[in-house]
This record gives C-alpha cells, structure tokens and sequence, in this order.
C-alpha cells in the first residue's frame, strides 16, 4: 500500500529540505470501496496538518492509487501516516517493518527536513578516512626538547600498553610510546597507497594521558608530538598528496592538570582551583570550592566545562579562537567529541566560526545512535538540520556490519541501514563516518574472531591472543566487513592497524601501536584493492542510490546505483538524437557463512555483470564460505524519445 523507502511511493525519499515538495502516493484494494484519503502530518512541538488525497487511476485491475504533495515549510522532524474512508469504516495506513504500510497500528514514519540552503563539503564525498591515534601510530625518532614531567616511555615499539593501576589505584594512562606528527609525514606514502584522502587525528594539544582527551593547552600541540610548525608542515605535505586533515576537538571538558584548572600546579596560571577570581573560574561549575565540582561521567581529572558562559564561547568559537586558528594552521575541520554533550548554541556558534574561516570546513560530530532523532538530556537535537553538524560517526552502521558477520538476522542489518538512509538529509548521508572500529571499541579483528569480552576485567583481555584458527575466521570475517564498509553509502574509515590485522580487546589493548614490519600482508592487499575499487567507481559510491536486493538466512545482496541519460546515436523517426537511461550499478553479494552458498534461490539477474572483487559469479553459482562477490551493472532501463 505504501513503502516510505520506494520513489514509487514517496518521492523524493530521504531527508529534504524546507520547501521542497515531497510527494505520497498509497495503493488501496478497489474492493475496499475508498471514498476519501489522507495524509496526516504533525510537525514535533507544532500543529498535526491534513492533506487531501486524490484518486489518481488504477494501479491494474484490482487497485487504484491516492495521491498528494506535501511541502514542510520549516526545518525539523514531522511524522506521518494516512487514513482512508472505506467500506469498513475509517482505516489507518500506519508504519510497518522496513518502511512498509500496514493497517492499523500507532508507528508513524519519520520525515527529517533540514534548512533550505544546507549544504556540506565536497572534498570528503567519494572519500576514504583514516583515524590515527597520535601516540601509537609511528614515531619518527627525533629528540623532544622540554617534555612534561610524569610521563613514562615504552622502549619496545611493540610492548603492550600500560593497564594496572598505579601505587595508588588509579589508571593515568601516562605511558607513551612516541608517535608524533613527523612520523605521520613519513607514512604519507603509505597512507596514499591504502587511497586515504582525509586523516582523522585523535588530539593533538598538549594533555598529560596518552589519547590526550584531557586537554592542558589548547593553543599547543603536545610537545612529543612535535610543535605547531610540525602540525603546519603535515597539513601541507598531506595536502599535497590529495589527503586533507580533521582535528579532535574536546570541548564538553579539560583536565583538571591544565593551565585553565591547574589542579596539580604545573601551571604558571592561576586557574579556576587555585582562586576564586581565576579568569577562568566562570568556566567550572564548583559545588564547593575548590575540591568539589562537576567533573565528566564522575572522572575528577576531567572537569567539565560551562560551555555557554561567554568567555569560554569566545576562547573557543572567537575570531581569534582555538576554532578559526587551527584551521589557520591547516586543519580542514573538526570532530567533535561526545558531540551530545554539547548545548545547541555552542554547536551553532563553532559551525559559524569553522564555516567563517573556511566555509568547507568539515565539523564531524561523535554520536552513536541515529542522529536524525537522537535526545540527549531531555532535548532533542537538530544536529543534522543545518548550520551545526556536517555528518556523524556511524556508529548504527558498525553494528549492523558487525551483527550480520557475527549471524544476527540480515534483515535487522537492512533495517539499520535503509533507515539511515531514510532519515539523513542526502547532503549528510554522503558524508557519515563508517567504521568497524575506533579508539573507543574492540579491535574489528577481536570481535569477528575471538571470544567475546563480556563482563571480563582487564585482567583477562591482556592475556587473551586469538587462536590461529580463530584470527583464520576473523581476517576472512574483516575482509566481508571491510567490504560493506566501503560500499554503503558514507565514507569508509580506517582505524589505524585494523587494515595490518591488529587485535585487541578494550582501551587500552585496541590502542596498541601500528604493527610495523609486522603486518597481515594478505589483509593489507585486501586494503588496497578496496582503495582502488573505491577511486574508480567514485561515480557512483560518492552520492549513488542505495538498495537492499535480497537480506534472507546467510545471504546478503546490496546495491548502490547511479541513474543518468545518455544519447544515443541512433537517429528516431524524426531525425533528432534518442535520450536513454542508463543504471550503473555494483552489486554485491555476501555470504557470511562457514558453509558454501547456493545463491539460485535468489533469482538475481546476473546478466551482462562485470566482476570487480572477490567472486566472478557469471560463471558459478555458489558462494564460497566466508566469501563475497562485487559485481558492475550498466543496463538500460528507459527509453525517452
């Protein structure tokens, strides 16, 4: 009756703008006798609108199509659903699984509608990412002058990272291994091999813990990092190289050893512990001064900030703010850290200031559920409406990768990903971060091949390797994930080691150091021709259509498509050149079981496929275990005169 995810039905399908014109289409049982239809919208926090439906012919013998235009004039969510006058009564036409209509019911369908002239960068789109944890990634072994005190150093590249506790209980993570932004230039031909085309830098200002989110000076690169000259000259050869640079910013908390604190007094400043008038006190929220005060998620060396009072909002977002000079010094944007955490207004005002300085800056927020319609702290946020985010980490995507691989049902990964689709305006689907893995998750390799963690301490994770038989599973599982990583629409990124066959359980044994000389070469291959495959099939993976073919038992079918016109040469009867359009599509085929798969039952046409990866299915018709196949399409679909 209705499918929200088909133009057929609801056209165009996804988010949209404010003013543009979406238009509903629902196919009724003639033998319900339908006099009348509607389509009942209601704008969150405003007034429910009715739209008159009208009868608009058959659809063949035994149905007939209501349709209408509806045009959302303001941003926000709306939510829908129709109702018809029948024979039996008035009947609600309400949401389904996987966008589809049923009748009755309460579920509404979800239309996101974001600012009119929303517009996101282009120098992302089509793209690859790849996130790199400074301190572990490569060191370029020059001497560091003037390094902080409290600090302890790794000699063995290789070691596994700190994990007890220190003499008095508490976990510092202060042992570094001395990765630094020299060492990132050095890897930028390796980088450029995997066809990476933006580097995501966990921070890199001066903090005293080794993943630095505990920021001390944010007008300062750590000192074993390098300085900010060496942050100018990576910005610049990497720009060189086609790859563009995005920053961590940390701004929902300090550290509580920072000059803007200064718990511990490293500091010159006087900071907001040491006195009540500290230019910065009006940062804090003190419950009772000094030793009392709110702090994230109860971490006392991470007081957080007051990210509305205007000094801080000046320090940061400024004409002369962290913001707008780090994107001076060559930055091309900004993720933003727990961006939930983050009031509406500042995110506005830091969008305003990234977009001043450079107007592609790209501002990346860190959210994991769907950022269309998420709520936090009670208020639901406009994150992807316009003038504040670009695109988020998908973390709903690294789930449904790996759910499916690890055999949960293949319509629950369709689900999540057809209703991603559907609710991200496509300026922001372009541009979603898709990862199997971060800096906050198991290694993608531990997860698909190992025994789970659960409730285990650190105590265990430390000492568990995977078996040989278990990394066999889980390389042949990360291929698959890697795969439908860099197809689904977004832009695929790369946890720095993940692509060398890196495990590891929990911060901090996910946070190892990037096994140099060590890697998984098959893997790594595996990598590259994901890379390649990526930059040649840009016209269609950038900003194409998606689709899911077939999602049944072990089987996974998804397409991504491009839909253009050609002319063809042939003259019509009249003379003139004939207009004809064309699908170019990749098709790939999943099989995640350890068995081999038949894949007759799903009576994919195959016909004039091209092989691109894996398997060379117009020849066989069973899929190997652990196996896929990406196929290319260029069909005619239409002829206009």
């Amino acid at each position: 009756m209705f499918h929200s995810r088909n133009p057929k039905y609801r056209s165009p399908t996804g988010g949209v703008a404010a003013g543009q014109s979406v238009h509903f289409r629902i196919t009724l049982p003639r033998d319900l006798s339908c006099t009348a239809a509607r389509l009942i919208v209601e704008k969150e926090g405003d007034l429910v609108e009715i739209c008159d439906m009208f009868w608009c012919g058959m659809n063949g013998k035994n149905r007939e199509w209501w349709e209408c235009d509806f045009t959302p004039q303001t941003p926000g969510l709306y939510f829908y659903l129709f109702e018809a006058n029948t024979c039996h009564g008035v009947q609600r036409l309400s949401r389904g699984e996987r966008g589809w209509a049923i009748f009755g019911g309460t579920y509404r369908w979800q239309l996101t509608v974001c600012q009119e002239n929303f517009s996101t960068p282009d120098w992302l789109e089509g793209g690859i990412m790849y996130q790199i944890l400074p301190d572990r990634f490569c060191s370029s072994g020059q001497e560091k002058p003037g390094l902080p005190a409290g600090r302890s150093y790794h000699e063995d590249w290789y070691a596994q990272p700190d994990w007890r506790p220190n003499q008095e209980g508490r976990i510092t993570n202060s042992d570094f291994f001395g990765g630094d932004l020299q060492g990132i230039r050095q890897k930028l031909p390796y980088l450029k091999s995997l066809g990476v085309t933006c580097i995501y830098l966990n921070p890199v200002f001066e903090s005293h813990s080794n993943h630095r989110y505990d920021t001390a000076d944010y007008s300062k690169i750590d000192p074993l990092l390098g300085n900010e000259e060496d942050f100018r000259e990576l910005c610049a050869a990497a720009k060189e190289q086609g790859i563009r640079v995005m920053i961590d910013g940390v701004f929902s908390h300090t550290g509580s050893d920072s000059m803007y604190f200064n718990r511990e007094g490293r500091y010159d400043s006087v900071g907001a512990f040491n006195a009540p008038d500290s230019p910065y006190a009006g940062w804090y929220s003190f419950r009772n001064w000094p030793n009392e005060y709110d702090s994230w998620w109860g971490f006392d060396t991470l007081p957080n900030v007051i990210e509305t009072n205007e000094s801080y909002n000046e320090f940061i977002n400024g004409e002369n703010g962290i913001v707008r000079r780090w994107l001076r010094a060559g930055a091309s944007g900004w993720r933003l850290d727990v961006a939930d955490e983050l009031p509406d207004l500042f995110i506005d005002r830091l969008s305003a200031a990234a977009k001043a300085e450079k107007p592609d800056a790209m501002i990346l927020g860190e959210v994991w559920e769907d950022a269309s319609n998420k709520s936090a702290y009670g208020v639901r946020r406009r994150y992807l409406l316009g003038g504040q985010l670009d695109s988020v980490m998908n973390y709903p995507f690294r789930d449904a990768i790996l759910g499916f691989l690890l055999g949960g049902e293949a319509k629950s990964f369709a689900e999540t990903v057809e209703n991603i689709v559907e609710n991200y305006p496509p300026q922001c689907l372009r541009l979603l971060m898709n990862h199997i893995g971060t800096h906050d998750t198991e290694r993608a390799l531990t997860v698909l091949g190992g025994e789970p963690a659960g409730s285990r301490g650190r105590d265990w994770q430390s000492a568990q390797k995977l078996t040989p038989a278990q990394r066999e599973i889980g390389l042949q599982r990360v291929k698959l994930a890697a795969m439908l990583q860099y197809i689904l629409p977004g832009v695929p990124c790369i946890y720095y080691g993940d692509e060398a066959g890196q495990e590891g359980y929990r911060d901090p044994f996910n946070r190892a150091c990037y096994p140099w000389g060590r890697e998984d070469a098959a893997l790594l291959d595996w990598y590259r021709q994901l890379g390649a495959m990526r930059h040649a099939h840009q016209d269609i993976l950038a900003g194409g259509g998606y689709r899911t073919i077939r999602a049944e038992g072990n089987l996974l079918v998804v397409e991504r498509f491009r839909i253009h016109e050609e002319a063809c040469l042939e003259r019509d009867a009249e003379g003139g050149e004939e207009e004809k359009s064309y699908r170019d599509s990749l098709m790939l085929i999943v099989n995640r079981s350890e068995r081999p798969q038949s894949i007759m039952g799903l009576k994919l046409d195959l016909t004039g496929a091209q092989a691109i990866m894996g398997e060379a299915l117009g020849q066989v018709s069973v899929l190997r275990p652990y196996s896929c196949a990406l196929l290319k399409f260029h069909k005619e679909i239409a002829a206009n005169p």
